[in-house]
């Protein structure tokens, strides 16, 4: 039985890959979603202290590419290196991503490498030569079996996916014999069932194969955009081909032994629902041809929807995501897709709803809450943070509250990929300390000037402090500008040292938070929103 990612052991690194992205147009919300969730992800695994590896790119072959460049009037290689380094990279640094790489399939280091695993799979035998005809989809790059095809309202067969009309192709091919790997397919999926998520995820494709897999066409002989098949010069390998490959050729496949040895296999590769069969069943039957390890898991996240259809550029639903960054700030952006929509389940954006979550929970549950704390520390107290001396019940519900908001967290996001739950889990916690403040009512208790009145102020006001020092760890992942303003509000710096370098799975410790800390009150964290642009 193949191995997978999760067997790896501690010593090598968490990886972690979103697809790479055709580059035939700009990013839009759907293509930052992805990304936004990996980086979450691998944020969080960092925070807890270990070795990771955060794959993006851009995927650059095949005939939907060329045929953009050529409506553009250039070459496919020329509208490859304006939009990567235009729109792609500069969106990723916007959106604060912290990958480790960005992997293009033009790139030498992808394109021999791919020869190499082509060549061995046909030395292997595993690859023959054929002939196929079937209908195309140009937008998927993938034959379409006639099953899967709708049609229009006069009759046209269209792809599912794009809504548009198919093309039947016929051309001499080489065939990887994909056929021959459906038992093994189903042994292992039994085998490991947290492979494929979500489970209807899981479900279609074990239902799928089942059914018996066809012989996948690897090659193209139509066009001459992609890396040329190295013992036959008149057909280029198929773009899918090529495209799964970068999650092997970017680690060090055949030229960095160690660095694969230490990174590969993905443990989690974050996908589209619509590339679902790619990974889950062409990418494995691959890596058991070639004798290479599994990935842990393939997570296809849903559709991001507007007005009952798929964001998509082809159906001009497309949406800049600075078009919301510049209105709702780059923290905000991270937060709500991932808070709004349960990842894995499709889910519908709204600008109403944007903002009616961003007054309600970050301005006014978190902002407030951050802004409060600091006015009341620097007026009652100089902004010095004042020691815990006179804890109670009240007290030990919100140090239970903050360990039960990290025990969640670190669980849902960390390990079941739950975005929604442990942000939920986080908000919890910050509505609960809200309601400790309203309960004590500190403005009140900051009248009685007894020795018991004064220490009961203190307490107060260095429990809420010491709980946001915890919120601080906890969103960092999330919304890292934001949580590092809170850091620095709160003075934990002085004593704690950097915010990435606290563990989140040590957030809940309660009483790091020094006593004698400088909080200050600094730009609100979640300013009020002005009116929607036209």
């Amino acid at each position: 039985m193949a191995a997978t990612g999760s067997e790896k052991q501690a010593a090598t690194a968490f990886y972690v890959s979103t697809p790479i992205y055709y580059v035939n147009d700009a990013p839009h919300l759907g293509h930052a979603y992805t990304t936004v969730a990996g980086d979450v992800l691998t944020r969080w695994h960092r925070q807890r202290g270990e070795k990771v590896w955060y794959l993006t790119g851009t995927d650059e072959h095949g005939q939907k590419i060329m045929r953009t460049a050529e409506a553009n009037g250039v070459t496919p290689q020329a509208w490859c290196d304006k939009l990567v380094e235009e729109a792609w990279k500069p969106l990723w640094e916007h959106l604060n991503i912290a990958n480790d790489d960005f992997i293009r399939t033009t790139e030498k280091r992808h394109t021999d490498r791919v020869k190499e695993f082509v060549q061995d799979l046909y030395d292997k035998g595993e690859i023959y030569k054929g002939g196929y005809e079937g209908p195309y989809c140009v937008g998927c790059e993938e034959y379409k079996l006639p099953g899967d095809l709708i049609e229009d309202e006069d009759g046209v067969k269209l792809c599912p996916v794009h809504k548009k009309p198919v093309e039947i192709l016929k051309e001499e091919n080489y065939f990887f014999k994909l056929s021959e790997y459906g038992p093994k397919l189903l042994e292992f999926y039994a085998a490991n069932p947290g492979f494929i998520q979500p489970e209807s995820a899981r479900n279609e494709i074990v239902n799928f194969v089942k059914q018996g897999l066809q012989d996948l066409s690897i090659s193209r002989s139509t066009f001459d955009w992609g890396v040329p098949v190295p013992w036959d010069d008149k057909h280029v390998i198929y773009v899918w081909v090529d495209a799964l490959l970068n999650y092997a050729t970017a680690v060090g496949y055949g030229a960095n032994q160690e660095k694969f040895d230490g990174t590969f296999p993905a443990n989690v590769h974050l996908i589209g629902k619509d590339i679902l069969r790619f990974h889950s069943v062409i990418w494995p039957a691959m890596l058991m041809a070639q004798g290479l390890p599994l990935p842990g898991k393939v997570v296809a996240n849903g559709w991001l929807m507007v007005g009952g259809e798929k964001m998509s550029k082809s159906n001009l639903t497309g949406i800049k995501p600075q078009d919301l960054t510049s209105h709702f700030g780059v923290d905000a952006y991270r937060w709500y897709f991932l808070r709004a929509i349960a990842y894995g389940s499709d889910g519908s954006f709204s600008w109403e709803d944007f903002t009616a979550r961003y007054t309600s929970e970050l301005a006014n549950d978190y902002g407030n809450l951050a802004s409060r704390l600091a006015a009341m520390v620097g007026k009652y107290y100089g902004g010095t943070l004042p020691g815990a001396t006179a804890e109670g019940e009240a007290e030990q519900a919100v140090q239970e509250g903050l360990a039960k908001a990290v025990a969640i967290a670190d669980r849902k996001i960390g390990e079941e990929l739950d975005f929604q739950g442990g942000i939920l889990a986080v908000f919890d916690f910050v509505k609960q300390v809200n309601g400790y403040i309203t309960e004590q009512e500190p403005w009140k208790v900051a009248k009685d000037e007894s020795p018991e009145g004064k220490a009961r102020l203190a307490t107060i006001l260095y429990t809420a402090a010491e709980a946001l020092r915890g919120v601080a760890v906890l969103l960092n992942a999330v919304m890292p500008d934001t949580s590092q303003k809170l850091w620095e509000s709160l003075g934990a710096e002085e004593s704690l040292g950097a915010l990435s370098d606290q563990h989140v799975q040590d957030a809940g410790t309660w009483g790091l938070l020094q006593a004698g800390a400088t909080v200050t009150k600094g730009a609100v964290l979640f300013p009020r929103l002005e009116e929607k642009p036209a």
